[in-house]
């Protein structure tokens, strides 16, 4: 019996367990495989410091730039060493496991080779989480339940508060870690919009190695194949330039799916539930990036169960907290944002980012400006879509 069961060890679940067993309450931290690396580019906001600060004694790439590409290849590029923090390019492998065992040494009890199958319901009630492992049927009693299984997970769905998700909803990637010598600037990530609705991304990892992958998006899934747009994006001659050699070690690859319309904010919390990271859509519209919001829904939901937990009140009046904390609102409202950017984006074949691109090119308060919107979440400006639909 657990104060708490958390279904997922990634960003979003470890962080959640981290917050609830600093507080001195009884954590079960289940995860199908701790080896396992999850799909992703490994890119992660500077603002992570301010929940991880021991980070900054770590290993991981130092980014201080990002360079965007339209389809037709217009760039706009924006290095900001000693202008602001520097962030940092992971390998998912070794980061998820390092945030994983800060929740561990804060108190949090590890279950590993625990996938998640269903509730455990009594009276109607769910009262805990049902896993196969390898010698059989485990379950773990909670008075709160966390899903934190990502988008594919089969607890989020057993709730009622979503459905699955649809093909227009999700994006789909690919990508690998590739290492051997290449043309880049280890200092800048790179992504590469495309004519489809999709884009690419180039993230150094360090000197000879770096994950380079593309993905679909939204309707675009449904006009595009994954594995050939791949096939395209890193044979294209522009992106061969940057890897002079024909033989590059590849030390994983992997596919993946992630929620692409934002937040589902109907979907955030029950009685004694609540669904954070990506099983909630807690992924950016536009980059695809979830690990610094994942730990932000995280924290959030770990302070509230905490005050739940205090207050003896775990009913979805004391959980709907969640969904109202400040930070979480901010997310919702600026994935928002994000979601009619991209429609605008990919008009006509991404004519509309290529205007924008190329307008920025010899104009410094538009340039700011598509900085702004890509890094900021600021929405463009009325005088800024005039220009682009001129």
């Amino acid at each position: 019996m657990f104060d708490v069961v958390i279904s997922g060890a990634g960003p979003a679940g470890s962080r959640c367990a981290q917050i609830i067993a600093e507080k001195g309450y009884k954590v079960a931290l289940i995860e199908r495989d701790v080896n396992w690396r999850k799909p992703c580019g490994g890119a992660v906001s500077s603002r992570i410091f301010k929940y991880y600060p021991q980070l900054r004694t770590q290993n991981f790439h130092h980014i201080s730039g990002t360079a965007i590409y339209s389809g037709d290849y217009h760039k706009i590029a924006y290095p900001w060493k000693d202008i602001r923090n520097y962030s940092i390019n992971v390998d998912r492998l070794e980061f998820d496991n390092f945030i994983r065992n800060i929740a561990i040494d804060a108190g949090a009890q590890l279950f590993d080779k625990n996938l998640a199958i269903d509730f455990i319901t009594k009276d109607r009630k769910r009262i805990g989480i049902k896993t196969r492992t390898p010698a059989g049927i485990k379950e773990y009693f909670g008075n709160i339940l966390v899903i934190a299984d990502g988008m594919s997970s089969k607890l989020a769905l057993k709730t009622d508060l979503r459905n699955k998700w649809q093909i227009e909803e999700i994006g789909l990637a690919k990508c690998a870690i590739l290492e051997g010598e290449n043309n880049l600037d280890k200092d800048i990530i790179s992504f590469f919009f495309r004519k489809y609705k999709g884009y690419g991304w180039i993230f150094p990892l360090g000197e000879n190695r770096f994950n380079i992958g593309c993905g679909t998006w939204l309707d675009g899934n449904l006009k595009k194949n994954l594995n050939q747009a791949f096939h395209e994006f890193i044979n294209e001659p522009f992106i061969k330039k940057m890897f002079p050699k024909t033989n590059y070690r590849e030390i994983w690859e992997g596919s993946y799916p992630l929620p692409a319309l934002g937040v589902k904010e109907k979907c955030l919390y029950g009685d004694n539930i609540l669904i954070i990271g990506d099983a909630a859509g807690f992924v950016s519209p536009i980059s695809g990036e979830g690990i610094h919001s994942s730990v932000v829904s995280g924290n959030a939901a770990g302070e509230i169960a905490c005050d739940a937990l205090k207050h003896g009140d775990v009913s979805s009046q004391s959980l709907k907290n969640y969904k109202h904390y400040p930070n979480i609102k901010k997310i919702i409202r600026n994935f928002k944002i994000k979601v009619s950017i991209v429609e605008f984006l990919f008009e006509n074949e991404g004519q509309n980012l290529s205007k924008m691109l190329e307008l920025a090119e010899t104009d410094e308060s538009i340039r700011g400006e598509i900085i702004s919107m890509f890094l900021s979440n600021s929405p463009p400006s009325k005088e800024l879509l005039l220009k682009i639909k001129s």
